[in-house]
């Protein structure tokens, strides 16, 4: 199970989205990746990461084999380009969910719709929520359970660990999401103390990354 830190993700995320909004412009230089991880539009959280950061964060996601340096003829400078796809053996599909999502993240499935238009076309609206229920199932995505006042569920990336996801908002777990249908309401349980949830569910999703690990190996 690839883990990433909000850094990495965010990187990443850039270089997911540019490598299909603006192939032209890819790879990228360094000084174009911390410019594209620190931009205001599209992003949530706003960031300010330095070059030395960038640089720093991809020469590590580099020997994780999730990005890799680029040396071209009659380039000047070294340029880098992302890999997370290839190592989750991703579809356009999910490859543009993925980017929003490490950009934005947790959305509804609405939002996430109009905001990957610039990267790829869903039918309708069944067609990206199926998406996202196969990306559940591969442990890459989870929908979060619907807040009062809220008409949608939201869906959040599970690669940058329990720690990004918003603790105001509890988790649908794994199995339900492979079975439920996308919309369905959960059934309300007791309030419990958040400290003691945020807990438990760390342990529970510890598990089942180990478990996941020892079916892939």
């Amino acid at each position: 199970m690839i883990r990433l830190s909000f850094e990495q993700g965010r990187i990443l995320g850039a270089m997911l989205e540019k490598a299909m909004t603006t192939p032209a412009n890819y790879p990228m230089s360094l000084n174009a990746v911390a410019v594209a991880c620190n931009q205001v539009s599209n992003r949530e959280p706003v960031a300010e990461f330095t070059d030395d950061e960038v640089e720093m964060v991809l020469r590590g996601l580099a020997d994780d084999g999730l990005a890799k340096m680029v040396h071209r003829p009659g380039d000047r400078v070294v340029k880098y380009r992302q890999a997370l796809d290839d190592q989750l053996q991703t579809s356009a599909q999910e490859t543009a969910l993925m980017a929003v999502l490490l950009l934005r993240g947790a959305q509804t499935p609405g939002e996430l719709r109009q905001r990957t238009n610039r990267y790829v076309e869903f039918v309708s609206l069944p067609e990206l929520e199926e998406v996202l229920v196969e990306m559940g199932r591969r442990l890459l995505v989870v929908r979060l359970e619907r807040q009062p006042g809220q008409k949608e569920s939201r869906y959040q990336e599970l690669l940058t660990g329990v720690a990004a996801v918003d603790t105001n908002v509890a988790f649908q777990s794994v199995t339900e999401l492979s079975d439920a249908e996308p919309d369905a309401v959960p059934p309300t349980e007791p309030a419990r103390d958040l400290a003691s949830e945020v807990d438990d569910l760390k342990r529970r999703f510890d598990v089942l990354l180990d478990r996941l690990g020892e079916q892939i190996g």
